[in-house]
């Protein structure tokens, strides 16, 4: 897209002036009507509410060829959708390519803001920050020599895969040693030698019974008989075995009251664990959801690489879950996962490292057997979250540095595909979601697994509120509604500088809305400043009401309508991102531009 000045006829709504009844906003402020009942163009800085399509569900899918390559030429009908086994209707259908919709670095062709004799001349921008990477390393869940695996081999690869147009940022679970997107080197380099773990859990073998938090939930959650029976045998054998048992009638009565008493420091063991386990696992949903939400502010490719050596997910957490792949889709935010520990195996009773509370073989086998359940159950995370935003999952590998060069390569197309459940209850169960490929074989498919129900009716006004916001940290060009986007800047001085972002808007693809001979519709029109970083600086949102007699829609079919916004900024390279919306319609419309001011 070329950015270019506004010509002076096209100053907000400049065409209007001549017209009754109408208000003329100025600025970023919006001057009141003369009369509400009468006026028919006013201008306020208020949000919005449109009304959205309600409980749309959004399923990414990567297909690859045998090769593993992505294949973009695939349309809507050779997709089937099923939602609990019942094939559904798909209602969206996009594909996003990579490094499409990026940003381009091109300035404004001539520096005047209202004809100023004080603009300065444009000079070519340097390069701006089109791909935002946030590299997560879970230190809690993930012990120090996993961590100092992964992190040099994160060190190599971003001292060779980050370029010009690359920002990267080190966030941590546990928070500590936060590094914000940059392209410096040697500030990542510094971040990741700082990594160590965190781990708040007490090391295993520090309890008796020695239980993992999967062990813990099939005690206490899931009233499983043989989990509990065997940490209760641990109990009574190596924790807090009984006095001999003297001969005699109650023998029997003594044993079983014994193993009543195992049973219930059991319970209250698993109690403890399960608590810890769920502080840290919700730990880590919250860092990933301020991640994503970091990633969403960023105008371009967004990916997070999620470092971890996995971590259980009870039943009570599985929505959060899904709460968290819905956040990331919404944002266009791709979530890969590298398993830390690499090749690993189980070693029967522990490594060097840990204590033996166990001396029955049987209870060693036994206890083998649950802790590789619970490794298993401990990746599930990693994958589902990959598999639900289009993003892959590298493990069981020790090549870390090239498993951060796959995970960190986005695939070449992503479909997206969308549906609405019909009569779906607001009761919070699980859906598998299944995607098949209508005649065609020998294709690899990679698809979200399933959602849960919400628990509650959606509240339109804040849906709407969000997917205008979204659309502002969006990287797309939308253009449902044609708009053309108009900037010029004005340097006061060495220090200071004005921004003015000007739309002009088509009224001709507007879907006006008839009552007591006026054609009504709503416009809101949201600008938002980028730093080169991504970095979002500032913004303003303004709702253009309509309320026009036929002679003036008439006139303005031709004519547009031209919305002004200025921004105080220093001297810079900037991203402008405008986003248009009528709610009549509910359509939108949504461009890029960059400025540098000198």
């Amino acid at each position: 897209m070329r950015v270019r000045t506004a010509r002076p006829d096209l100053l907000l709504l400049g065409i209007l002036c001549a017209l009754p009844c109408f208000c003329q906003t100025q600025g970023a402020q919006a001057q009141p009507a003369p009369s509400q009942s009468t006026a028919e163009l006013s201008s306020r800085d208020a949000p919005a509410t449109f009304t959205t399509k309600v409980n749309l569900v959004m399923v990414p899918v990567v297909v690859r060829d045998s090769n593993g390559k992505a294949i973009g030429t695939l349309k809507k009908e050779d997709f089937q959708l099923f939602d609990k086994g019942k094939p559904q209707l798909i209602t969206r259908f996009s594909v996003e390519k990579a490094g499409e919709s990026t940003i381009p670095a091109e300035v404004a062709d001539d520096a005047a803001l209202d004809h100023s004799t004080n603009a300065a001349p444009a000079k070519p921008a340097p390069p701006i920050a089109q791909r935002f990477v946030v590299y997560l390393f879970d230190d809690v869940h993930t012990t120090t020599p996993d961590l100092i695996q992964a992190r040099d081999a994160a060190d190599k690869h971003l001292n060779e895969s980050l370029n010009a147009t690359t920002r990267a940022a080190i966030f941590t679970t546990s928070g500590q040693g936060n590094l914000d997107f940059t392209d410096d080197r040697a500030q990542l380099h510094a971040a990741l030698m700082k990594l160590m773990a965190h781990p708040t859990m007490l090391a295993r073998g520090s309890d008796c019974p020695d239980l993992s938090y999967y062990m813990a939930d099939l005690i206490f959650n899931k009233n499983d008989p043989q989990a509990l029976h065997a940490a209760a045998q641990e109990v009574l054998a190596t924790c807090d075995p009984p006095p001999p048992i003297p001969p005699g009638p109650a023998v029997q009565q003594i044993m079983q009251q014994a193993e009543q008493n195992a049973e219930n420091v059991t319970r209250g063991t698993a109690s403890r664990i399960l608590e810890l386990g769920e502080r840290d696992t919700r730990l880590a949903f919250t860092t990933l959801e301020g991640a994503i939400r970091r990633l969403s502010a960023a105008p371009g490719d967004r990916s997070l690489i999620l470092v971890s050596a996995g971590f259980f997910l009870t039943d009570d957490l599985r929505p959060e879950e899904t709460d968290i792949m819905d956040r990331a889709i919404r944002a266009s935010v791709r979530i890969s996962s590298l398993n830390a520990r690499g090749l690993y195996v189980i070693v029967p009773g522990g490594d060097a490292s840990t204590p033996t509370t166990v001396a029955n073989p049987q209870m060693i086998q036994l206890k083998q057997e649950y802790d590789q359940q619970s490794a298993l159950a401990e990746e599930d995370v990693l994958e589902e979250l990959a598999d639900a935003t289009g993003g892959r999952y590298f493990h069981n590998n020790n090549g870390l540095e090239d498993g951060f060069n796959r995970i960190a390569a986005p695939p070449e197309f992503v479909y997206v595909l969308g549906f609405s459940p019909q009569n779906l209850k607001f009761d919070g169960a699980y859906h598998p979601l299944k995607v098949k490929l209508a005649n065609l074989r020998g294709l690899d498919l990679q698809a979200r697994r399933g959602y849960y129900a919400p628990r509650h009716l959606p509240n339109p006004e804040e849906d709407a509120k969000r997917e205008i916001q979204e659309a502002l940290f969006s990287r797309d060009e939308l253009q449902d509604i044609p708009v053309e986007l108009h900037m010029q800047f004005f340097k006061a001085s060495d220090i200071s500088a004005k921004i003015a972002v000007l739309a002009r808007v088509s009224v001709r693809g507007l879907r006006f809305r008839k009552a007591d001979g006026r054609n009504n519709d709503n416009l809101v029109v949201l600008a938002g400043v980028f730093d080169r970083n991504g970095n979002y600086i500032t913004g303003m949102e303004k709702t253009v009401e309509m309320r026009l007699l036929d002679s003036t829609l008439e006139t303005l079919l031709n004519a547009g309508i031209t919305v002004r916004t200025n921004f105080d900024v220093p001297p810079g390279s900037y991203v402008i991102r405008l986003v248009v919306r009528d709610s009549e319609g509910q359509t939108m419309a949504a461009r890029n531009g960059v400025v540098e001011i000198p």
